[in-house]
């Protein structure tokens, strides 16, 4: 037969991020690495928001889920791309596939939002200070978080939905280190049409929605910065929002390169190492990024390491 049906299609073979042999080992130790790193600077922030209560507001709330999703969404990839630099044939069951696609997209998306949320944090801080405690209410910021998994797992559904009805050829090599919608849908044999109509849709509002309450919210804070006469005040405004500013910059950037241009313009192999940004560094950056720029996380793990070494 020359397709059959993904419903009888058991396994996909991963292509990997290369099929160099001499730099598999290499690769292998590095992305060991970064992902050692990930692991301990996110959950070494979780912890560290958790135990410290004078970080127990909205804006560590939302960085607290922050780095509960790029925890989450990089031990999703990096453990089976770790695994295709070390095995001959680097094969993913068709339900580990949709299972990992399915994750992987609904953390993803949940962290486009938790991003525009926490841009709204910052914009009630600097805008409207006074009313800053009864806006982000306990309630509200629960409101948004749920939200914020709302449209993950939204999202998640219909890429997974529409993918698990593609008919697939026999050939079921993907090219790709991670199942993800592009490289799965090389595979098909029948039109992708609708496939690739809910993508840009779907992708669309993913990114889109985030950006402009991300664009709406530092207009407005630029505009009340520029309205505050002394140095040191503005300083101070831009400098809680520089983080943030950063680590939308490397998240929105990497994920509309790779999804929100044409295979034909973006070849398949350029794809792998463009989605690495998002799946790989982005995870690794952002605890580095919010807590080496941020003087209230610096000030809480000078805090717990005094208490540390004075015990």
């Amino acid at each position: 037969m020359a397709a059959e049906n993904s419903s009888f299609l058991t396994e996909f073979i991963l292509a990997g991020l290369t099929d160099q042999p001499g730099v598999q080992i290499p690769l292998f130790f590095l992305f060991l690495g970064f992902y050692v790193v990930t692991v301990v600077g996110n959950l070494g922030l979780i912890t560290l928001i958790g135990l410290n209560s004078h970080l127990h507001t909205p804006m560590y709330f939302f960085l607290y889920n922050l780095s509960f999703i790029d925890f989450c969404y990089s031990s999703v990839i990096t453990p089976k791309m770790l695994m295709s630099f070390v095995s001959k044939k680097n094969s993913i069951s068709y339900a580990g596939c949709m299972t990992q696609l399915f994750f992987f997209l609904f953390f993803v998306v949940s962290e486009s939002f938790i991003l525009s949320a926490m841009a709204y944090d910052r914009y009630v801080a600097i805008c409207n200070p006074l009313s800053y405690t009864v806006t982000m209410s306990p309630q509200v910021c629960l409101l948004l978080l749920l939200g914020v998994y709302g449209m993950g797992f939204a999202g998640a559904m219909a890429h997974t939905a529409c993918m698990m009805g593609v008919t697939f050829c026999a050939n079921n090599l993907v090219n790709h280190y991670m199942c993800d919608i592009l490289p799965l849908l090389e595979r098909a044999c029948t039109s992708t049409y609708v496939n690739e109509l809910v993508v840009f849709v779907v992708v669309g509002i993913d990114i889109g929605v985030p950006t402009v309450t991300i664009f709406i919210s530092y207009a407005l804070i630029l505009s009340s910065i520029l309205h505050i006469r002394s140095t040191e005040g503005r300083s101070k405004a831009f400098s809680t929002c520089s983080s943030h500013i950063i680590a939308v910059s490397l998240f929105f950037g990497s994920g509309a390169f790779m999804y929100l241009k044409p295979s034909s313009i973006l070849p398949m192999n350029q794809g792998k190492v463009s989605s690495l940004f998002y799946t790989t560094l982005v995870p690794m950056l952002n605890p580095l990024i919010y807590s080496l720029r941020n003087k209230d996380v610096k000030v809480a793990l000078k805090k717990i390491l005094n208490k540390n070494a004075f015990s």
